[in-house]
């Protein structure tokens, strides 16, 4: 029986919604969009892989266009956008705003977006930076305590402190002037009947909730009464309301932006960060006011007979996913089996090199001067690949001295596995691979009219400096902190586009985006078969391999190498695009609720 917390009835389409959703939870099938013909959907079908501990998917394929994204309601949203005529901007955006009300753990409209657009008419490619800033007030001292120690991560969290000024909505605004087809207030629509009406609770918003490892949901009013009413956790197949979001999404799609960064909803969020019950933060209205989201142009680097391109700092993840593909180019992994122990062998050695660059160089370029185009030399990537050893782990490996390196010393924070990411090919051939969060799992905590805040601040380092060394990742006034969020586009000798993937995960992004790439690259898989290979990361310290799936029996292997190896899960959210002569080919990653949807 679905559980409903709300006052009000569900209309016809939202029960609708919420009766194939459930079914889709019970029998592990693509539920059919109440706006289509269910012909006119192609099927995705999981079926179970042995020896793992989730069920493998089959690649779906498209002619027309394609969608895919963490939450099966995003999904359809893309879709319908697509079908109306919609340009892969407006369907990003679509799918964004529904998952801000269906994976609040995740991403929102309360956090930060790094966006990849490729304009097929132009041949041009592009990026907006969307990652929150400190308040103008914040300092280096932001997370120490009076002794001027750093605070442990988990009290720096939750509350006020740790609030950056969201940057989604003013992408979006941004991408939308540049790229949009569709009028701005047709993008909220679906959301807004999914957060008046209901949507269905998912296992994984459940089993999150249960795990309690965000202490703030307990500790903050509004968030706890929204996702436990009556004392009680939401659970899976319940149908939970937002009339808060719903609001507010209609007063964005009719006001514009203007209300979120200046007007009534700025004044909101401005509030519950500077008032908080924990932690109050120094988030202003001016900060609110002079956000500005960012055109940059992309990072890219040649990998085999491919273009990799990717986000720039503050992301590490566009230049470390190249590093580490660059620094393998003198191994021919295709020799290998996917997933072979020498295979990845190799590939932890490059990820320890890329992890070591990224540790002590990658920050805000508006505060510190990055290296870049230093880190992404073919002869300085050449000289690091020559550290790579066949036969033994080098264990932690230093830092190199690119050209145009600064005397910086290393700084490491905690970026928390709690981040989507969405990929989309619309009728025409634009494209978009775009990666957001609000950082931990659900945030700082704070919820404001119907989303959550994002406590991105924490992936700042917590100290300023190091052996008398500053570190480039560390708090400043208006700065973007570090991430190591990693939506990239991979180009054919011919500029064509061929590949759009990405992956949440905290700074293992950068290592399952990377392992999938060589998937397809090296290996020819199909995009489901890449994002199903059991996943190995070593970001500069132990080599982890995912729990319950075959690759365990590399162990004893590696151990003989000289690596520490641990068994975890891994819990990555890959979701890919391949664009073919025959067609579009998608992935999902069966390790959360993706799904993909094509014509």
């Amino acid at each position: 029986m679905l559980k409903k917390y709300t006052f009000h009835s569900v209309s016809r389409l939202s029960l609708v919604y919420s009766l194939l959703f459930a079914s889709y939870l019970s029998a592990a099938v693509l539920p059919s969009n109440p706006l289509q013909k269910v012909s006119d959907v192609k099927r995705e079908v999981r079926e179970p892989e042995a020896a793992t501990g989730y069920q493998a998917k089959k690649a779906v394929h498209g002619k027309e266009f394609m969608v895919v994204a963490a939450n099966p309601y995003a999904s359809h949203a893309g879709f319908n956008i697509l079908e109306q005529g919609g340009s892969a901007v407006d369907a990003a955006i679509a799918m964004q705003l529904v998952l801000t009300l269906v994976e609040p753990q995740s991403s929102g409209i309360g956090g930060g977006t790094f966006m990849l657009h490729w304009d097929n008419q132009q041949q041009n490619m592009t990026t907006f930076d969307g990652r929150e800033t400190a308040p103008s007030e914040a300092t280096s001292d932001l997370f120490l305590d009076e002794q001027g120690k750093a605070l442990k991560w988990i009290n720096a969290v939750v509350g006020g402190r740790s609030v950056g000024v969201p940057g989604v909505m003013d992408t979006f605004k941004k991408a939308h002037d540049k790229y949009g087809k569709l009028p701005w207030s047709t993008l909220f629509e679906q959301a807004i009947t999914l957060a008046e009406n209901g949507f269905v609770v998912s296992p994984r918003l459940e089993k999150l909730l249960s795990l309690n490892f965000n202490p703030g949901i307990h500790q903050l009013t509004e968030i706890n009464q929204y996702f436990f009413p009556q004392g009680k956790s939401v659970k899976a197949g319940d149908i939970l309301v937002n009339k808060k979001l719903a609001k507010v999404y209609r007063a964005l799609a009719k006001d514009g932006i203007e209300i979120f960064y200046e007007g009534w909803l700025a004044k909101k969020i401005v509030a519950a960060v500077q008032s908080s019950a924990i932690a109050p933060g120094l988030l202003s209205m001016k900060d609110m006011a002079t956000y500005q989201a960012k055109e940059r142009a992309p990072v890219c680097g040649p990998y085999r007979e491919f273009t990799l391109c990717g986000m720039a700092p503050p992301s590490s993840g566009g230049i470390a996913v190249i590093q580490i593909l660059a620094q393998l180019q003198q191994f021919d992994l295709s020799k290998y089996p996917a997933n072979s122990a020498q295979a990845l062998h190799l590939y932890t050695q490059s990820s320890r090199l890329a992890f070591a660059d990224r540790n002590r160089y990658i920050g805000d370029t508006d505060y510190v001067s990055v290296p870049v185009k230093g880190l992404l030399s073919a002869d300085y990537l050449a000289e690091r690949s020559t550290l790579i050893n066949p036969e033994k782990d080098m264990n932690k490996a230093a830092a190199g001295i690119p050209e145009g390196a600064v005397v910086l010393n290393e700084g490491n924070t905690i970026e928390q596995p709690s981040t989507t990411h969405l990929s989309v090919v619309d009728a025409k051939g634009n494209a978009v691979s775009m990666t957001s969060s609000i950082e931990n799992g659900f945030g700082s905590a704070l919820m404001v009219e119907g989303f959550i805040l994002n406590n991105q601040l924490t992936d700042f380092s917590f100290m300023p400096q190091k052996n008398d060394k500053l570190i480039a990742n560390r708090v400043q006034a208006n700065k973007r902190p570090r991430s190591s969020m990693a939506p990239m586009m991979i180009f054919n000798k011919d500029n064509s586009l061929k590949v759009l993937v990405g992956s949440p995960g905290g700074s293992r992004i950068i290592n399952y985006v990377s392992q999938t790439i060589i998937g397809m690259l090296d290996w020819k898989l199909n995009p489901q078969e890449a994002i199903n290979l059991p996943k190995v990361t070593n970001r500069n310290y132990v080599t982890t391999l995912e729990r319950g799936t075959p690759v365990q029996a590399i162990k004893p292997v590696l151990e003989a190498k000289g690596h520490t190896v641990h068994i975890r899960d891994l819990n990555s959210g890959l979701h890919v695009i391949e664009l073919t002569n025959k067609g579009l080919i998608g992935g999902a990653d069966p390790r959360r609720e993706g799904l993909v949807l094509s014509k």
